[in-house]
């Protein structure tokens, strides 16, 4: 029997005799308090409730609209509209519809040539002018025949004259199909910048025009055996047409005669 020491209330081994393992101490709750709670099991079965839940709602839903009959969707084919009565209405005057105009004869467009004025011989017989031949007037005439096609061009006239053996006059009316863009517009403004870039060049708005340039260039054209040679020229756009006037002779061209020249052929669109 193991010997106990005196005062200390512990057993104490005996030579030679083993020692027994100590019982395990539990301690037990106090009054009022409570085990601690095992977690996990309570949080898994509300989820798996709310999932039955949610399942059992939408089949509810399938079965309640699954027999209800279905709903009449709207006619595609609309009622037939009653036919007009009475004459049709009378289509619109050059006033109200500018198309009416520049959808005839382009060439009834063109000033006439003055009295005593010689018909210039630059000038086609029928006064019709092909892509090629716009083409052939630029200073590129390649490059200028893929542009026009590019911006849908559709026909062009001309008229000039000739007074005297020096002065001379060309007008051109260029017309687009323009179903992607406003072609003239821009034409109108590439022929502007072309105008206005060259030296010794004065440029007025023609009055009433909205638009219309006129340009008188003080600087002569110059080339050996030849004699000098003044320009003038004027740019203006309507619609789908696009106007330029030429004018040139041996002697400096005055502001009034182009002006009036752009005045009444804009006037004419």
């Amino acid at each position: 029997m193991p010997e106990v020491a005196e005062g200390a209330g512990k057993a104490v081994r005996a030579e030679g005799e083993p020692v027994e393992p100590a019982a395990p101490v539990t301690e037990l709750p106090s009054a009022g308090s409570r085990s601690p709670r095992r977690r996990g099991r309570t949080t898994t079965l509300i989820a798996a409730a709310a999932v039955l839940g949610v399942v059992a709602g939408t089949c509810t839903g399938y079965l309640i609209q699954a027999d209800r009959e279905p709903t009449k969707l709207a006619s595609l084919s609309q009622p037939t509209l009653a036919q007009a009565k009475g004459p049709a209405p009378e289509p619109l005057s050059v006033s109200q519809d500018r198309r009416v105009k520049t959808d005839g004869d382009l060439r009834k467009l063109l000033l006439k040539k003055p009295a005593g004025a010689k018909t210039g011989d630059w000038v086609s017989d029928d006064r019709w002018m092909t892509l090629a031949e716009v083409a052939e007037t630029a200073d590129k005439p390649g490059g200028a025949f893929g542009d026009l096609v590019s911006k849908e061009f559709r026909r062009a006239a001309d008229t000039g004259w000739r007074v005297g053996s020096t002065y001379g006059v060309e007008i051109r009316l260029a017309q687009y199909r323009q179903g992607e863009a406003r072609e003239a517009s821009d034409a109108a403004d590439g022929e502007n910048y072309y105008e206005d870039s060259k030296a010794g060049t004065k440029s007025w708005s023609v009055p009433g025009s909205g638009n219309a340039m006129a340009y008188v260039h003080t600087r002569p054209d110059t080339e050996p055996g030849y004699l000098p040679q003044y320009n003038a020229a004027a740019v203006a756009w309507r619609g789908d047409i696009l106007m330029k006037i030429f004018v040139w002779d041996t002697k400096p061209i005055s502001k009034a005669k182009i002006m009036d020249l752009a005045e009444r052929q804009v006037k004419k669109l």
